[in-house]
C-alpha cells in the first residue's frame, strides 16, 4: 500500500494487483500528517506512486530525529487500522465499535493471535532479516574514513578465480620446476604434478561442500573445520594452518631474495663472490639471504602495518605479472620449435661445464681451456680418461620442441649430492648435484606449489554470490594451475637439453635462470615477474596469516594465545599477531634454504587438506540437519580418498617430519581438550565405555546445543489400550522416517494406577513398546511411568526422560480423534500437554491422520510436502521436511513452501526475500506467496461459529441426559440450517465479499453441504454413546418429556457468537480453503500449530473447558479434507541457520 502527501490532501492507494489495477481513496484532512507510518511531503504527482520498502509500506524518509534509520515496525501482533476505516480520526469512536468487543487483531489471521504476542508473522520476519548483514564487520583500516558498507560486488573471475591463480602460481613454478623435470625425469616428474593436483581437486571439492553450507564469514579452513569437528580440531589445524602460512611467507620471501641475488644482481652480495658452481649453497649465499631475506621482510611487515589497503592495491600489479610471466614462457616455448636457441652451453660427453668458471669451451693447455681441470701434467697420461674419450664442445642448451629431448628426459637421473653421475664426483668447473634427490624429497618440495585454494574462501565475505563462486572459481583455478604444470613438465622435456635442467642455479648458462632463458621475448620478463610475483606472495602470507591468529585467538579456544587477538586501536588490524608472525617467519629466513623450508610447509598445508576432507566425509556420513550444501557434486569417498592421499603424501615427502606435525597436532589438540577437565578411568572395556559415556555426557551437560548441532531429539507420547498394545504404531513409524537412526528417539506412554498395583502393567508395557520399535526400526529407549491420572504422567516424562545433557528437544503426540465423545477428556490431555510443552521450551508435532501416513518400506514416486509457514518459529517448519526427505519413502517427494500476505504486505517482496533466505538455507523449495483479501466475514462462519459455541454450552448443562442431549442438539441443527438458509436467500450476492463473482446457487449448495457435514459431526457426538436407562447422568426412573414441553435448552438459540470466535473461525475457514485448493494432492501438510487460546488465572473451570472445545473444533475445522497433516510449534529457539 502506497501513502503520499500532497497539498495538505491524503492520498490513499490500496494495491490489489500491483503494478495493474488500485483502488484509491482521497481524503480531505491536513491535519493527518501521519496514518500507519511517517509520510512525508512529496512533490509528485497524485498519480505517482512513491517507491516501496521491504515491508511493503511507504518508503522511510531520514528526518532529524531518527537519523537514517527507519522507524521501528509495529510489534507482533499489534493492529494495524485498516485503510478502509482511515477516515476515522485517531481516537474516535462509531457506534459500531461500540457494540462489538475491544478486539483489534487482524481477522484475516486471528487463530494466530496467541502466537502473534511473542513470535513475528513470516512478513515480519522476511522484512527484518532482508537488511541485516550477518557476516562480521572486517577490519578497517585506520586511514579510512567510516562509511556504509558496501554491498559485495565481486563475481566468481575476480573474487576467486584470479585470487587463487595468484597464490597457486608461485615461486616454485620459476625457481624449481625445471630442476625437478631434469631430476625426477618427465614421467615421475608428470606423477608428482598430478598426485599433489589430485590433492587439491579432492580438497577443493570438499571445501566447496563446506563453504556452501553456509557462510564462512572469515578466517578460512579454520573457521570450516572448527565449526565442523569442533574447537579441539579446528583449534590444532588452525594453528598449523597458521604455522604452514606464515613459513610460506619465508619462502615467498627467500625465493624472490634468490631471484634478485643470483639471477638479476649478482653484485649486490655483501658476503663474498656469488659466481661459481657451488657459490650458491655456500655460506656466503646463505648469510646473504639472511640478511636480505630479513630487510624485505621488514619493509613488507612495515607496509602490512601501515593499512591492508595498500596491500590490496599491489595486488593487481601482482597479479598481473605472474600471468605475463606464464604467457611468456608458453610464447618462447612455441619460438623455439621453430629451431634451436642462440644460447649455449659446454659440455664434455653428458657432464656439464659451468662458464663461469673456465674461459673457452677447448681442450686446450696447461694453461687454458679445459686441460688443467681434468689432466694433472702436459701428457695424455695425466688425464681423465673419460675428458679424453669425449671432446669439449659447445651445444644448444634449448634445442627446441622435438621428440629427441623429450625421450632423454623422459626418464630420472637422481644423483647424490656432489656427484655429476652416479659414482662420479663432481670436478669444479662442472656442474653436479646440490643436495641427494629422490621422488619423496622433490614431492616435498613441489607440493608448496599447488597450495592457495583457500583464497576464495576467505573471501566469501566480498562476494556476490558466495554459494556459487567459490566452487566454480576455485575448481577452475585448480583446473587451469594443474594444466599449466602439467603442461610445463611435458614442454620443459621436451625443449631443454636433460642436464640444462638439472642446473638448479643455471652456473652453465653464466648465472641466468633456466626457465627465464625460455621465454619470450626477454628473460627479463621472466626475471622481473618472478621476482614481483614472489614478492607479492609473501606480502598476501603477511596479511592474512595474523589475522589468522586474530581468529583463532578470539576464539579463546587456546587462552595463551588470548593477547594476540587484541587489534590496533580504531581499526583492528591485528599488531600483536603480526609481530608473533615476523618472529617466526624470520626463523624459516634464519634457514635460508628455500628447499629445507618447502617440505616444512608441504606439511602444515598437508595436514590442514587432511582435515577438510575428513570433515566433510564426516559430516555426510552423520548426516547432520545442517549439513546442507549447495554445492552437490560431492561424496564422502572422494573425501576419504582426499583425506588419505593427504596421509600418504605426508609420508612420502618425509616420514619424520608427518610424525612431528602429527604429534604437534595432538598435543594441540589434548591442551584444549582436557584443559581444567578431569580425567578418570575404569577398569576393563566395561569402565572404559562407562568413563566415555560419562565424559560425553558432561560435555553435552556444558550448555545449550549450537543452532548447527540442533537436531530433533524426540519424545514419542503413544497410549495403550486395553491390552497394552500400541494404538497408533504408525507413531513410531514416522519417529523413524524423521529420525532415520541418528540421534535420540524415548518413547513413552503413561499407565493410570498405582505403582504398587500396575508396575507389571508397566513391564509388559515396556515390552510391547520395545517389540514394536524392533518392528519399526527405531533405534532409542522407551520408558513407561503410572500415575492417577494421564496428564500428571505425561508433565513427569516431559520433565523428567533422558539424562543430563541427552535429552529430548521435541515431544511428538497423536491428535485425540475421540475428542467430541461425551466424556472423554483426551482435549484436555492434549491441549495441557500442549501448554507443559511450551512452559519448558520444547518443540510439539502432532501428526494428524496418521493413519494415512506411509510405511518405511512404502516410497513416494513424486508428489510434494507443502509448507504452510505463518508463524515465524525459529525455522522449524523448514528444517523437519528437509529431514523426512533424507529418507527413502519421501526423498522423492518436492519441497513447496507458502506463506500468507495480508493486504498491506508488499507481496512481491516477501517472495523474493523467501526464496533469498531458502537459498541461503541451501535448501531447495519452491516457494509461493498466498495473498489474502480484507473478506468480510461470511454467513458461514457465523452460522459455524455459532453452532460451535450452542453445542459446548448444551454439553456443559447439568443433568442433561443423552436422549435429551441428542434431541436439544438437533433441535438446535434444525434452527440453524433453517436461520441460515434464509439469510443466504435474503442476502443474495451480498452476504459476503469472499464469494465475489460466484453463482448463488453454489454458494447455497457449498455452504448446505457443509452444513450437513457439521450435523453429522454432531450428531456422532451422541451416537456414539446409545441410550442406555443405566446411564449415572439419568435418574432411576426419570423418563425424558416431550421435545414441545421441554424448555431447559431454548436459551440456546438465543445465543449470540463471541467476535473473537467468529474471527477465529474466519481464519480456519479461509487458510482451510486456501490449503485444501493449492494442497490437496500432496504427500503432506506442514503447518503451524496455533497457540491454545489465553488462559488467563481469573477463569472459571467452565470459561477454561469452553476455550477447550472451540480450540480443539479451530484446528478442526484448519485440517479439514486434509489426509495427512503435521501441525508444528517451535520451542522459542532458532534451529536452522545460514551459517556453515
Amino acid at each position: 500500500t502506497a501513502v503520499s502527501l500532497r497539498n495538505g490532501r491524503l492520498l490513499v492507494i490500496r494495491s490489489r494487483c500491483v503494478g495493474l489495477c488500485f483502488h484509491w481513496k482521497e481524503i480531505n484532512r491536513p491535519e493527518m500528517s501521519s496514518v500507519r507510518f511517517q509520510v512525508t511531503k512529496a512533490d509528485a504527482g497524485e498519480d505517482e506512486i512513491p517507491e516501496r520498502d521491504a515491508n511493503g509500506g511507504g518508503k522511510y524518509r531520514p528526518t532529524p530525529e531518527s537519523g537514517t534509520v527507519p522507524p521501528t515496525p509495529p510489534p507482533a501482533g499489534a493492529h494495524s487500522q485498516p485503510f478502509d476505516d482511515i477516515s476515522k480520526a485517531p481516537g474516535e469512536t462509531t457506534v459500531e465499535d461500540e457494540k462489538q468487543p475491544c478486539y483489534t487483531g487482524d481477522k484475516n489471521l486471528a487463530l494466530y493471535e496467541e502466537d502473534f504476542t511473542h513470535r513475528p508473522k513470516i512478513s515480519q520476519f522476511l522484512s527484518s532479516i532482508v537488511t541485516y548483514n550477518p557476516l562480521p564487520q572486517g577490519v578497517k583500516d585506520n586511514d579510512e574514513p567510516a562509511s556504509p558498507t558496501k554491498s559485495a560486488k565481486m563475481g566468481t573471475v575476480i573474487g576467486v578465480y584470479l585470487p587463487c591463480l595468484q597464490n597457486i602460481l608461485g615461486v616454485i613454478l620459476f625457481v624449481r620446476l625445471t630442476w625437478l623435470v631434469g631430476c625426477a625425469g618427465v614421467l615421475q616428474s608428470f606423477f608428482i604434478v598430478i598426485m599433489c593436483c589430485c590433492c587439491t581437486i579432492l580438497t577443493a571439492i570438499s571445501m566447496s561442500a563446506i563453504a556452501t553450507n553456509g557462510v564462512v564469514p572469515g578466517g578460512g579452513a579454520y573457521f570450516m573445520i572448527s565449526r565442523a569437528l569442533g574447537p579441539e580440531f579446528g583449534g590444532a589445524v588452525g594453528v598449523l594452518f597458521y604455522l604452514g602460512t606464515t613459513f610460506a611467507s619465508a619462502m615467498y620471501i627467500l625465493g624472490a631474495v634468490e631471484i634478485l641475488l643470483i639471477y638479476i644482481a649478482p653484485s649486490m652480495a655483501l658476503f663474498g663472490d656469488l659466481t661459481g658452481t657451488t657459490a650458491a649453497t655456500s655460506s656466503v649465499m646463505y648469510n646473504n639471504m639472511r640478511v636480505y631475506g630479513s630487510i624485505l621482510l621488514a619493509l613488507l611487515s612495515l607496509l602490512v602495518f601501515i593499512g591492508v589497503k595498500y596491500v590490496n592495491k599491489f595486488a593487481s600489479l601482482f597479479l598481473a605479472c605472474v600471468i605475463i610471466s606464464v604467457v611468456s614462457i608458453y610464447a618462447g616455448i612455441l619460438y623455439s620449435a621453430a629451431g634451436p636457441s642462440d644460447l649455449q652451453v659446454c659440455v664434455v660427453g653428458d657432464y656439464l661445464i659451468s662458464m663461469e668458471a673456465v674461459d673457452s669451451c677447448t681442450v686446450g693447455n696447461a694453461t687454458e681451456g679445459l686441460w688443467r681441470y681434468y689432466c694433472s701434467g702436459d701428457t695424455n697420461d695425466t688425464c681423465d680418461t673419460y675428458f679424453l674419450d669425449h671432446e669439449p664442445k659447445k651445444i644448444p642448451a634449448v634445442p627446441g620442441l622435438s621428440q629427441s629431448p623429450f625421450m632423454d628426459n623422459f626418464w630420472s637421473t637422481y644423483i647424490p649430492e656432489g656427484y655429476v653421475a652416479q659414482n662420479v664426483k663432481a670436478k669444479t668447473i662442472e656442474v653436479g648435484a646440490d643436495m641427494l634427490t629422490s621422488f619423496t624429497v622433490l614431492t616435498a618440495i613441489f607440493f608448496p606449489s599447488v597450495t592457495g585454494i583457500m583464497a576464495g574462501s576467505n573471501r566469501s565475505g566480498d562476494l556476490k554470490d558466495a554459494q556459487k563462486s567459490i566452487p566454480t572459481g576455485t575448481i577452475c583455478a585448480i583446473l587451469t594451475t594443474s594444466f599449466i604444470y602439467v603442461s610445463c613438465v611435458l614442454l620443459f622435456g621436451a625443449t631443454t637439453y636433460g642436464p640444462v635442467l638439472r642446473d638448479k642455479f643455471g652456473v652453465s648458462l653464466f648465472g641466468s635462470l633456466v626457465v627465464a632463458e625460455l621465454a619470450w621475448p626477454t628473460k627479463w620478463v621472466i626475471l622481473i615477474g618472478a621476482f614481483l610475483s614472489t614478492v607479492g606472495a609473501g606480502l598476501q602470507s603477511l596479511t592474512g596469516a595474523p589475522r589468522l591468529l586474530q581468529a583463532i585467538s578470539r576464539d579463546n579456544i587456546i587462552p595463551f594465545l588470548k593477547w594476540f587477538g587484541h587489534g590496533k586501536a580504531g581499526s583492528g588490524e591485528p599488531t600483536w599477531a603480526l609481530l608473533l608472525t615476523c618472529f617466526i617467519s624470520e626463523i624459516g629466513i634464519l634457514i635460508a634454504s628455500l628447499d629445507m623450508v618447502a617440505p616444512i610447509i608441504t606439511m602444515f598445508f598437508l595436514m590442514c587438506y587432511m582435515f577438510v576432507n575428513f570433515a566433510c566425509a564426516l559430516q555426510t556420513l552423520l548426516r547432520t540437519p545442517n549439513w546442507r550444501p549447495r554445492f552437490k557434486y560431492y561424496h564422502w569417498l572422494l573425501s576419504f580418498i582426499g583425506m588419505c592421499l593427504c596421509i600418504c603424501l605426508m609420508f612420502i615427502s618425509s616420514w619424520y617430519y608427518a610424525l612431528v606435525t602429527f604429534l604437534v597436532a595432538s598435543g594441540i589438540y589434548k591442551y584444549i581438550e582436557y584443559q581444567g577437565a578431569e580425567k578418570e578411568w575404569g577398569d576393563g572395556i566395561r569402565g572404559l565405555a562407562l568413563s566415555a559415556a560419562r565424559y560425553s555426557l558432561m560435555r553435552l551437560e556444558e550448555g545449550p546445543p549450537h543452532i548447527k548441532n540442533w537436531r530433533p531429539q524426540l519424545l514419542v507420547l503413544v497410549k495403550l489400550n486395553s491390552d497394552l498394545n500400541v494404538i497408533y504404531p504408525k507413531m513410531l513409524t514416522f519417529a523413524s522416517q524423521l529420525k532415520a537412526g541418528k540421534g535420540l528417539t524415548v518413547i513413552g506412554s503413561v499407565i493410570k494406577g498405582s505403582v504398587l498395583e500396575n508396575r507389571a502393567e508397566s513391564a509388559a508395557g515396556e515390552q510391547t513398546i520395545r517389540r514394536v520399535m524392533d518392528d519399526e526400526k527405531v533405534k532409542g529407549f522407551c520408558q513407561v511411568v503410572i500415575a492417577e491420572k494421564s496428564i500428571i504422567g505425561i508433565q513427569h516424562l516431559i520433565q523428567t526422560a533422558g539424562l543430563g545433557g541427552l535429552r529430548h528437544n521435541t515431544v511428538v503426540m497423536a491428535w485425540p480423534y475421540d475428542w467430541r465423545r461425551k466424556g472423554n477428556e483426551s482435549h484436555r490431555v492434549f491441549i495441557d500437554t500442549i501448554n507443559t510443552v511450551a512452559a519448558c521450551n520444547i518443540a510439539l508435532l502432532v501428526p494428524k491422520g496418521i493413519q494415512m501416513y506411509p510405511e518405511s518400506s512404502e516410497r513416494f514416486d513424486g508428489g510434494t510436502i507443502d509448507v504452510w509457514w505463518i508463524v515465524h518459529d525459529g525455522g522449524l517448519l523448514v528444517l523437519l521436511p528437509f529431514l523426512l526427505r533424507q529418507h527413502k519413502t519421501w526423498r522423492n517427494c518436492k519441497l513447496r513452501i507458502f506463506t500468507v500476505a495480508n493486504l498491506e504486505d508488499n507481496s512481491i517482496q516477501m517472495k523474493n526475500d523467501l526464496k533469498m533466505l531458502m537459498y541461503q538455507l541451501r535448501i531447495e523449495a519452491d516457494v509461493n506467496v498466498i495473498e489474502l483479501e480484507d473478506d468480510d466475514i461470511s454467513a458461514y462462519t457465523y452460522e459455524r461459529t455459532l453452532m460451535m459455541e450452542q453445542r459446548t454450552q448444551m454439553l456443559k448443562e447439568i443433568g442433561l441426559t443423552r436422549r435429551e442431549s441428542r434431541r436439544e442438539l438437533q433441535q438446535i441443527s434444525d434452527f440453524n440450517r433453517d436461520v441460515f438458509r434464509r439469510s443466504v436467500k435474503g442476502r443474495g450476492s451480498s452476504s459476503t465479499s469472499a464469494n465475489k463473482g460466484r453463482d448463488n446457487s453454489n454458494l447455497d449448495v457449498g455452504h448446505d453441504n457443509k452444513l450437513d457435514t457439521i450435523t453429522s459431526q454432531t450428531d456422532l457426538v451422541i451416537k456414539i454413546d446409545p441410550p442406555d436407562n443405566d446411564s449415572p447422568l439419568q435418574s432411576e426412573g426419570e423418563t425424558s418429556p416431550p421435545a414441545d414441553d421441554n424448555k431447559q435448552f431454548k436459551h440456546l438459540l438465543s445465543i449470540k457468537p463471541k467476535e473473537i470466535n467468529v474471527r477465529r473461525m474466519h481464519t480456519a475457514i479461509r487458510l482451510n480453503e486456501i490449503i485444501v485448493d493449492k494442497s490437496h494432492d500432496s504427500k503432506l501438510v506442514v503447518i503451524n500449530l496455533p497457540a491454545p487460546l489465553s488462559r488467563g488465572a481469573n477463569r472459571s473451570k467452565n470459561k477454561k473447558d469452553e476455550d477447550d472445545y472451540n480450540y480443539i473444533e479451530f484446528l478442526e475445522v484448519l485440517t479439514e479434507g486434509l489426509d495427512r497433516v503435521l501441525m508444528v510449534r517451535g520451542g522459542g529457539r532458532e534451529v536452522i541457520t545460514i551459517y556453515s
